[in-house]
């Protein structure tokens, strides 16, 4: 009998097949036959999941976006419906550090989004998607910050749409230079310069 495939599963495994390429040798590398022979595929297969290279990277993008979003949701999940036993404090300091490249798999991810991101500047077809990540982080960051506001946590008067603003730039740059010079900034520094703002915040400043 010929084997089944999902097709489904076959389009993660080669959107995988183009972050693994990426992640060594940058976007630009990502050709159709270079990902078909990293998947170990023929490049005909490729071709028959995906119509062209314009597809299979916002594909490839949308699932990176997938797959940073769903840990980051899972971590809000525990921030955001806690039982009476929850540090709120520490909750939220390890939910917004899930931004931030602290160990190897999420510094790989970072290089990765941020190869896609400064590749919206000369494809159209993948901003969309940039833009959605961006708002979804905003949104979170904005949320974690009206709760913690909300159990008073932080001052009443604390201007949220602002600060939500800036710690949104905060953790996009921390993530960037650590990303692409990770020895200057070491995990360690990353938290110490997180938990830093977020003392500050709650004594308003």
């Amino acid at each position: 009998m010929p084997k089944i495939v999902d097709p489904e599963a076959r389009r993660r495994a080669v959107a995988q097949a183009v972050l693994a390429v990426v992640a060594r040798h940058g976007l630009e590398h990502a050709s159709l036959r270079n990902v078909a022979e990293e998947a170990g595929l023929a490049i005909g297969s490729v071709r028959h999941y995906f119509a062209d290279h314009d597809e299979l990277m916002t594909f490839t993008m949308r699932e990176l976006s997938k797959r940073i979003g769903d840990r980051l949701r899972a971590h809000a999940d525990r921030l955001l419906a806690p039982d009476g036993d929850t540090d709120r404090r520490a909750a939220t300091e390890e939910l917004l550090a899930e931004f931030l490249p602290l160990d190897e798999a999420r510094r790989e991810e970072a290089v990765l989004w941020i190869a896609f991101t400064a590749a919206t500047h000369t494809r159209a077809e993948l901003r969309p998607y940039a833009a959605e990540m961006q708002q979804d982080m905003r949104a979170l960051v904005a949320r974690v910050l009206s709760e913690a506001q909300s159990s008073g946590g932080l001052p009443a008067d604390l201007d949220l749409d602002l600060e939500s603003e800036r710690l949104t730039a905060l953790l996009d740059g921390l993530t960037l230079r650590a990303a692409l010079l990770p020895d200057p900034v070491p995990p360690e520094r990353l938290r110490q310069v997180l938990r830093r703002h977020l003392d500050a915040l709650k004594s308003g400043g």
